[in-house]
C-alpha cells in the first residue's frame, strides 16, 4: 500500500499555497494520487546512514570511455568495474537523455535514454555495480522537445509551459550567467513571441509559475528514483521562478520548489540526496541548505578557483581564512567538495573572498596556459568573467617543470578529498587531462576544452604506461580515495578544524565522530621544502609518548620520526598524519 505521511502532506499543501495560492487542494490531491507511481513510495526502506566515509563520487558523461561496436554505457560500466573498485562508490552520468546542444543540458526528452549511449537496462544494469546521481535539468529544455514545438503549435497544456516575455519592459534587474540575449524571439501560431532563454536560444526556460510543469517534473523525479538514482542533482535551480522587477535569481518560490522536492524524497523514497546546483557567491550558495529543510547537499563552488589561486600563487591564506570561515553544518547536511567538472571553473563564488586585482591576475595566468575565459552580462550592462575554461591539470601545469606540475595537481586533489564533505572527481580529472584546443575548433564552444571523450583502448594505454604522466596521476588518485574509505575521521559528518600554521601549508585537523581518531591533513602549497614542527604536530593530534608510539602518514602508509624537530614537506606534498 502507499504509504503517505499525513505531517509531510500537510507540509507539502503549505508550500502549494505560497506557490499557487486557492489552487493548493486540487494540486495537493493530484499528488496524493501520485504517490506510488513507477513504484516509488511504496514499502518505503527506512534510512539508517545517509553517507559514510566510503561516498566519494564520479563525475562522468555516459560516453567519455567508446569501444567501437560496444554501447557507451557499457563499456564505461567494463571500465570502472576493472579500474577503479573500490574507489567510487557512486557514478554521475551527466545528461543522457536526448539532446541538441551544451553536451546534453538542452534535454529533448527527460524520460528516454539517448540511443547513442545504450538505453535504460544498461543505467540499471551500472546501478547495481555502484550507486547513481542523475540531472534534473529543472530551468530549461531543448527547442526541439515536443514540450516546445507543442508551445509553438499552440497546443495544450505546453502552451502555457513556457514564458512568453514583453521585450519592452526593463529587465535591468535580472541576473545573467551568460552574454547572450535574455530573450529569443520565436514564430508561433499566435504570432511572434519572446521567449525567456536564460543560457541559450536552444535552452528555453520553462514557466514555473504553470503548476503543470511542477507535476512533469515530480513525475519524471519519481520515475528516475525508479530506475537506481540515488542523488538528484538539481541544474540551474537558483533561476527558476520568474518575477517582474527583481533579480529573477534565489527567489522565495524557488526555495520553496526545492523544499517541496526535499519533502517528496524524504517521504517517498529517503535514501535519495538532493543535490543543487548553485555555481554563486559562497553565502548565497549554502542558503540552499535552508533550515536544514532544503538541500541536502550543495557544491563547494568556492573551493575549485580558491584552490588554483592558492596553488598557482603559493600562499594559502586566502584558502585557510575562507575555511575557518565555513559554518558548522547542521545535522543530515554536507559538501560536494570538487575541483573540476564538465563545466569551467566558476569565478562568482570568488566575490568577497579575492580582490578584483588578485582575480584579473588568475585571469592572466589561465590565458597564459592556453585557457579561455567565458563572461556574463551584469546588472548595468558590462561584462565580467563568469568562468574559466581550462582543464584543472592544465591550470596548474608547470612549463619547465613537468614533474612538479604533476604534484602541484595531485596536491589540489588530495585537498578536495580530504575537507569535510563528499569528495567528486571528474573523469578526465583521473588522468590529468589537459586541454582539449583542437576540441574547441571543434566544437565552437570553450567548455569543450575539458569534455575530452577518449576510446576505451586508449585510456588504457595511459593508464598501463610505466612512468607515464597519466598512469602516475591515476595510481596516485585511486590509491588515495581507496585509502580514504577506512577512516572514520573523513566521514562527512565528522569535525573539521583549520589550523594557522603560516601562509605555505595548508593544514586541518579531521575529527571522527566518536572521536576515536584524529588526522592531520597537511598541503604543501609551494614548490620549496617546508617544515612543519614536531610539537604542532602532537598538539593536532594530542599526541603523547605515553599513549602513543607511532606516527604514521596514512597517505602513502609510511612511518614519521616522532624524535624528529619537524615534518620536513616536499614542494606540494600532501600527508594524512595519524596515531597508530
Amino acid at each position: 500500500m502507499k504509504i503517505v505521511s499525513q505531517e509531510s502532506m500537510e507540509r507539502i499543501r503549505k508550500r502549494l499555497v505560497k506557490l499557487y495560492g486557492d489552487r493548493a487542494p486540487e494540486l495537493l490531491e493530484r499528488l496524493h494520487m501520485m504517490i506510488g507511481r513507477y513504484g516509488v513510495g511504496i514499502n518505503v526502506v527506512p534510512l539508517t546512514e545517509r553517507w559514510t566515509e566510503k561516498d566519494t563520487l564520479l563525475i562522468t558523461y555516459a560516453d567519455i570511455v567508446q569501444c567501437e561496436g560496444e554501447r557507451p554505457l557499457v563499456t564505461l560500466k567494463r571500465f570502472l568495474e576493472k579500474r577503479l573498485p573500490g574507489a567510487f562508490r557512486t557514478v554521475h552520468i551527466l545528461p543522457f537523455s536526448p539532446w541538441t546542444s551544451d553536451d546534453g543540458f538542452s534535454v529533448v526528452d527527460y524520460r528516454k535514454v539517448d540511443s547513442r549511449y545504450g538505453d535504460w537496462q544498461d543505467i540499471e544494469a551500472l546501478s547495481q555495480s555502484f550507486q547513481m546521481m542523475f540531472d534534473l535539468v529543472l530551468n530549461h529544455c531543448s527547442s526541439e522537445s515536443p514540450w516546445f514545438q507543442d508551445f509553438v503549435q499552440g497546443i495544450e497544456p505546453y502552451n502555457h509551459y513556457f514564458i512568453n516575455a514583453d521585450p519592452e519592459e526593463d529587465h535591468s534587474k535580472v541576473v545573467r550567467p551568460r552574454s547572450s540575449p535574455l530573450l529569443t524571439n520565436v514564430l508561433t501560431r499566435d504570432g511572434k513571441q519572446h521567449v525567456w532563454t536564460t543560457f541559450s536560444a536552444d535552452q528555453v526556460d520553462l514557466n514555473w509559475q504553470n503548476p503543470n510543469v511542477l507535476f512533469e517534473f515530480i513525475d519524471i523525479l519519481f520515475f528516475y528514483i525508479s530506475k537506481g538514482m540515488r542523488i538528484i542533482r538539481l541544474d540551474a535551480v537558483a533561476f527558476l521562478w520568474k518575477r517582474a522587477n527583481t533579480s529573477c535569481i534565489h527567489l522565495e518560490e524557488t526555495h520553496e520548489i526545492v523544499k517541496l522536492f526535499r519533502d517528496l524524497v524524504d517521504m517517498v523514497a529517503p535514501q535519495t540526496i538532493l543535490l543543487t546546483e548553485t555555481n554563486v557567491p559562497h553565502e548565497e550558495n549554502i542558503s540552499y541548505f535552508g533550515q536544514r529543510d532544503e538541500a541536502h547537499m550543495v557544491y563547494q563552488f568556492s573551493l575549485p578557483p580558491l584552490l588554483l589561486y592558492s596553488m598557482l600563487r603559493g600562499t594559502c591564506a586566502e584558502l585557510r581564512q575562507w575555511a575557518t570561515s565555513l559554518p558548522p553544518l547542521e545535522e543530515g547536511t554536507t559538501f560536494l567538495n570538487f575541483t573540476a567538472s564538465h563545466d569551467g571553473i566558476g569565478v562568482r563564488p570568488l566575490h568577497g573572498l579575492l580582490p578584483h586585482e588578485d582575480l584579473e591576475w588568475l585571469v592572466e595566468e589561465v590565458e597564459q596556459r592556453h585557457g579561455h575565459v567565458s563572461m556574463r552580462r551584469t546588472e548595468d550592462g558590462s561584462e565580467s568573467p563568469y568562468e574559466l575554461n581550462i582543464t584543472y591539470a592544465s591550470a596548474l601545469s608547470h612549463a619547465q617543470d613537468p614533474a612538479l606540475g604533476r604534484q602541484r595537481f595531485l596536491c589540489s586533489q588530495a585537498v578536495a578529498v580530504s575537507m569535510r564533505g563528499i569528495p567528486a572527481l571528474y573523469f578526465n580529472s583521473l588522468i590529468g587531462t589537459e586541454n582539449d584546443l583542437q576540441g574547441v575548433q571543434e566544437h565552437g564552444h570553450c567548455r569543450a576544452i575539458n569534455r575530452k571523450r577518449w576510446n576505451k583502448q586508449d585510456v588504457e594505454d595511459l593508464i598501463t604506461q610505466e612512468d607515464g604522466n597519466a598512469s602516475k596521476i591515476f595510481e596516485a588518485i585511486r590509491a588515495l580515495l581507496r585509502r580514504r574509505a577506512n577512516y572514520p575521521a573523513f566521514h562527512p559528518d565528522a569535525l573539521q578544524e583549520t589550523l594557522n600554521i603560516g601562509d605555505h601549508v595548508f593544514a586541518f585537523v579531521r575529527i571522527a565522530k566518536d572521536s576515536s581518531q584524529r588526522i592531520l591533513c597537511l598541503f604543501n602549497v609551494t614548490a620549496e621544502a617546508q617544515p612543519v614542527l614536531m610539537t604542532t604536530v602532537f598538539a593536532a593530534l594530542n599526541w603523547n609518548s605515553e599513549t602513543h608510539h607511532k606516527l604514521r602518514n596514512l597517505a602513502d602508509g609510511l612511518f614519521i620520526d616522532h624524535e624528529a624537530k619537524n615534518i620536513p614537506l616536499s614542494g606540494y606534498q600532501y600527508c594524512w598524519i595519524a596515531t597508530e
